[in-house]
């Protein structure tokens, strides 16, 4: 399958942004004061499945982004043979 430009592009930065939102996000998460995400100290479930949903982005993020990558680089070397 071969991806257009544009679409490679896409999904590279699609890939990046998911990383650089996603960790802002946990540390939020791990600085939370309000209660949420720990309870005198302890996480609470609250924190795992944000915790969870984070980690399984950063895996989407990475694949898509791979994905994104490699069509680009693709297309690079297309374009520097033509």
């Amino acid at each position: 399958m071969k991806l257009s430009r544009p679409v490679s592009w896409f999904l590279l930065a699609f890939g990046v942004w998911s990383w650089v939102i996603w960790i802002t996000f946990v540390k939020n998460l791990v600085k939370d004061s309000s209660g949420l995400a720990f309870d005198d100290g302890h996480p609470t479930a609250y924190f795992f499945v944000h915790l969870t949903l984070a980690v399984v982005s950063f895996v989407l993020g990475t694949v898509v982004g791979g994905i994104g990558l490699r069509g680009v680089r693709a297309l690079s070397r297309t374009s520097r043979t033509t």
